[in-house]
């Protein structure tokens, strides 16, 4: 695949470098929504974390008595063409069919947010002011420039040298730039000191904590350890989750990574329940995005248990003292 992702990566950045050309020449112009936007974005091809970003963000501004709402495209959903409400931070409308099952994902797990997907961020971000809510975060926003906002987060792992979708330079756009941990990052940030002196922060993805999709329940990470666990997922990354259920000290008897996005047609569950048995599994674990496309079949799971991974990410201090002095900076402009 790598020689198709190099493909893709060249004819993405050379459109890129067009579009970006055009909008700072002021050829095209962002237009302004009715409330504030941050954006959680990259520069890669993939997966960098966006999603336990964003479920981090809309935790703390919930925690400071703000109203967030959720935009995104709705990537693969029915309602990616139309539009739709998903969540207005009271009752959910649809399902991860429908919106998409990243914003499912977090309709389910923060009630109180609006969750608003379509390819009009605009139009989706005037409902969700509409509907009362005071701030936005823009899911994979950082290349839609159709769409203004009040400052960047761009999430960039040094694993991506090939895979881009913009070239370095563009991260001159970004407010604050979240590094990897665990990289060469004095190295990493040298290099990316050559064409960005903003704010860099390193970042950690953690295991929060373990639910039973059986019932809901949480359990003890300690419990699985004792366990031969079959994992799979469908996302951008899944060599990432893999990691990461190492350094919880579970063990992975057998790993099956399936493309992102991943619908879990009846085939691929039998698959996974064929895996399960001649590897002699004791159970299956998976991730929250995953789950949230599982939860309705329980009659394929027969006895077997299957657990979920709620990863999420700590960044080092100053992090939150850096966004909320940009917020206020941008609100009293």
């Amino acid at each position: 695949m790598k020689p198709l992702l190099l493909v893709f990566s060249l004819f993405s950045r050379f459109i890129s470098r067009i579009k970006n050309f055009l909008y700072n020449r002021g050829v095209f112009k962002p237009r302004r929504a009715p409330l504030p936007v941050i954006s959680v974005g990259n520069i890669s091809l993939g997966g960098t974390e966006k999603t336990p970003l964003a479920m981090e963000l809309l935790s703390r501004l919930l925690a400071l008595g703000r109203r967030p709402a959720f935009i995104s495209r709705g990537y693969k959903g029915r309602w990616e063409k139309t539009g739709g409400v998903l969540s207005d931070g009271r009752s959910i409308f649809g399902t991860w069919q429908d919106g998409g099952d990243e914003p499912y994902l977090i309709a389910r797990s923060f009630p109180a947010v609006g969750v608003y997907v379509g390819k009009n961020r605009l139009t989706s971000c005037r409902r969700a002011a509409e509907a009362g809510f005071d701030i936005a975060i823009l899911d994979d926003g950082f290349q839609h420039r159709r769409l203004a906002r009040d400052f960047d987060i761009v999430l960039y792992s040094s694993e991506e040298k090939v895979a881009l979708r913009e070239p370095l330079s563009a991260l001159r756009r970004s407010d604050i730039l979240l590094l990897k941990s665990g990289e060469e990052k004095v190295r990493a940030i040298e290099r990316l000191r050559r064409c960005w002196m903003g704010s860099i922060f390193s970042y950690s993805v953690i295991a929060r904590s373990v639910s039973d999709l059986h019932t809901g329940e949480r359990v003890p990470i300690a419990r699985l350890a004792k366990m031969k666990l079959l994992a799979f997922c469908a996302i951008a990354r899944p060599r990432r989750f893999a990691e990461t259920l190492r350094e919880a000290g579970l063990e992975v008897v057998s790993f099956l990574p399936f493309p992102d996005h991943h619908p879990y047609p009846s085939v691929s569950w039998e698959k996974i329940i064929r895996a399960c048995r001649s590897q002699g599994a004791d159970a299956l674990i998976t991730t929250g995005k995953d789950a949230v496309k599982l939860a309705d079949r329980r009659e394929e799971w027969e006895d077997t248990p299957v657990y979920v991974l709620e990863i999420g990410l700590t960044v080092e201090p100053g992090f939150d003292d850096r966004w909320r002095a940009l917020l206020e900076k941008r609100r009293t402009a």
